[in-house]
């Protein structure tokens, strides 16, 4: 699997896999991780997490706002934790292989170019 540029994963766009996506090995997730700033592996590289703050748990939900309008545009949708009101997590894989697709970078990027809304800070 060839690993992919931060521009040509913005470029890309989710496809559906139906499970005929080709699943990503630890050296290969690794690797991509380096084109997607902020993320790491998670559930033995099954998984790919992005941590955040917010200055409020509302400011933390329009931040999940802005998220969840870009996975249904591209039609692959993170995992959402908001813990402690204002820690907030996501975590992408892809449910049909049961671990990490080229869509789940793609997102990653493309959440990575979101503007953040006020009061939403990198950990």
């Amino acid at each position: 699997m060839e690993i992919q540029s931060t521009e040509e994963l913005l470029q890309g766009c989710c496809r559906p896999c139906e499970g005929q996506t080709a699943l990503y090995s630890a050296e290969q997730a690794l690797a991509q991780l380096a084109h997607v700033e902020d993320w790491y592996l998670v559930c033995d590289g099954q998984r790919i997490r992005r941590d955040y703050t917010a200055k409020n748990f509302l400011a933390g939900l329009a931040f999940f706002d802005r998220v969840a309008r870009l996975a249904e545009i591209e039609n692959h949708h993170p995992d959402l934790h908001l813990e402690g009101y204002r820690n907030l997590s996501l975590e992408l894989w892809t449910h049909t292989i049961g671990g990490l697709s080229v869509n789940d970078f793609i997102l990653a990027a493309k959440i990575n170019g979101l503007e953040k809304p006020t009061g939403v800070v990198v950990e």
